[in-house]
């Protein structure tokens, strides 16, 4: 099922959205999201939409990366989604997710570049 290309690094992504997205989905972290964050910071009254939006686009993402179909779309839109993350939560907590800091941009940035490496290498069908 999972195409030959990139196939390692494909199901890291797979494995790393679906449990960031599933986890949230069984643990209410989707909707402390949406209602004691992004309703917060000025989302409100479509924070929990957002919030579920946001994880259901990470599983389409993950969906589209094993079965090689709309691979550069799903994926320009959790770029787009992991850009704001940076933007409005992780920027200012610095570079370091652990370790030298915490909450930082390091893990986004690695999962936009690793989402760049797959479009870019993929043949779109």
């Amino acid at each position: 099922m999972f195409p030959k290309d990139n196939i390692f690094l494909r199901f890291a992504l797979v494995v790393t959205l679906l449990a960031h997205s599933l986890l949230g989905i069984f643990n209410n972290g989707i909707n402390n999201f949406g209602n004691l964050y992004l309703n917060q910071i000025g989302f409100a009254p479509f924070g929990l939409f957002l919030a579920w939006a946001i994880k259901l686009s990470h599983i389409a993402n993950a969906i589209s990366l094993i079965t090689d179909k709309y691979v550069k779309i799903t994926s320009s839109i959790t770029i787009f989604i992991l850009l704001v993350g940076i933007y409005l939560i992780h920027f200012e907590a610095g570079w370091f997710v652990v370790g030298g800091g915490r909450n930082g941009m390091e893990f986004n940035f690695l999962l936009i570049f690793a989402l760049l490496n797959v479009m870019f290498t993929t043949k779109e069908k």
